[in-house]
């Protein structure tokens, strides 16, 4: 008998420290899976994320396969009512080393599957413009022609979308210079965006996400 007390204290003992370390709070609407691009949109606009119950998961220099990696982590575990997903240009300027466009979106497709499967809703963003990468040195750049790479990538992605039942956001098009790079006006490197560029990814971007939210 003393036995089973002893058990039973030490499941409610355990029980309690459970609910301690994990308190109920409130669901997010949604969450950004992304890379130092999301990660400074949380930076720079830090009211954005919190007045409107959003929760920003990027890290910088992230590929898409790192991402995939703690998708269940950073995303599932938190039940959002949507995931927003930034990412790939990373993997075209090849910061974990080559790889293919169909392997960029095999992660990119994963996450989104998971995230369907979970019951979350997706929203699949375009990859930035961008002419080059200024980390890469000259001949990289000239070989992997990234705004080619990008504009193919985001067919792809949109492609993705347009069949699986995922919202496509476009940043590419009103960001883009004409000629596949980022507008000078709105980047210092032509990848990161400044912090006055986001207010116009945002005019884009939040009306989708309330709309996915609504009942």
């Amino acid at each position: 008998m003393k036995h089973i007390l002893s058990i039973l204290m030490a499941m409610l003992v355990s029980l309690v420290t459970v609910a301690q370390e994990n308190p109920a709070q409130e669901k997010p609407d949604a969450v950004f899976m992304g890379n130092s691009i999301t990660q400074n949109w949380r930076h720079f606009h830090p009211g954005y994320f919190s007045e409107n119950n959003f929760i920003g998961k990027g890290i910088g220099g992230e590929v898409t396969a790192q991402m995939l990696i703690r998708f269940r982590k950073d995303v599932i575990r938190l039940q959002p009512k949507v995931v927003v997903i930034f990412a790939g240009t990373n993997d075209i300027a090849q910061n974990q080393g080559y790889v293919t466009h169909r392997q960029i979106m095999d992660n990119i497709s994963s996450m989104a599957d998971l995230a369907r499967f979970h019951g979350i809703k997706v929203i699949l963003c375009s990859v930035l413009p961008a002419g080059e990468y200024v980390w890469r040195p000259d001949e990289f750049n000239e070989m992997v022609r990234p705004a080619v790479a990008i504009e193919r990538l985001n067919r792809m992605i949109e492609e993705y979308a347009r069949e699986n039942n995922c919202r496509y956001v476009d940043f590419w098009t009103p960001m883009s210079d004409g000629k596949g790079a980022m507008k000078k006006d709105l980047s210092s490197d032509g990848v990161h965006p400044f912090p006055d560029a986001y207010f116009d990814m945002e005019a884009l971007l939040t009306p989708v996400i309330k709309e996915l939210c609504e009942p």
